[in-house]
């Protein structure tokens, strides 16, 4: 029987809203967004040196998200910005759930680490992916360390 994608192609953390997550092995990351009831929130995207945020700083990088209803009913819909830290869904059933992709390169020398912060009560998942080392899930790394 063949891997899996978790351990092969990703690692993730379903509850990241906040938390720092290594990029060290990694190609990039996927963050997977949601809000439900229309309300909109604001989603804020840092780097770090290490798990602990030293130099934390605005990653200013997304050009690009994708935006729908989160319950399988609609197709994604691209939206563009100018680069920058934050993405905002609007209050509408159409931007509940939100996808914003980070790549590894983005990030300043010497900084390992991202998270993305909902400044309301939207979660965040965490989805670190294009493994450099492939392993079995309980042999994955914490992502968080």
């Amino acid at each position: 029987m063949g891997q899996k994608a978790l351990g092969r192609l990703i690692n993730t953390t379903p509850a990241a809203d906040g938390v720092w997550i290594n990029l060290k092995d990694a190609a990039g990351i996927t963050f997977l967004c949601y809000l439900a009831g229309a309300a909109g929130d604001t989603y804020t995207l840092q780097e770090a040196k290490d798990s602990s945020g030293t130099g934390a700083q605005n990653l200013a990088v997304i050009t690009e998200y994708h935006t729908n209803t989160g319950n399988g009913s609609d197709a994604w819909t691209r939206r563009t910005q100018a680069a920058a830290a934050t993405v905002t869904t609007t209050a509408t059933a159409v931007q509940n759930a939100a996808v914003v992709e980070v790549e590894a390169t983005s990030l300043s020398d010497t900084y390992k680490f991202v998270k993305l912060t909902s400044t309301g009560a939207g979660t965040v998942n965490a989805v670190v992916r294009d493994l450099a080392a492939q392993r079995t899930p309980a042999n994955l790394p914490a992502m968080g360390v």
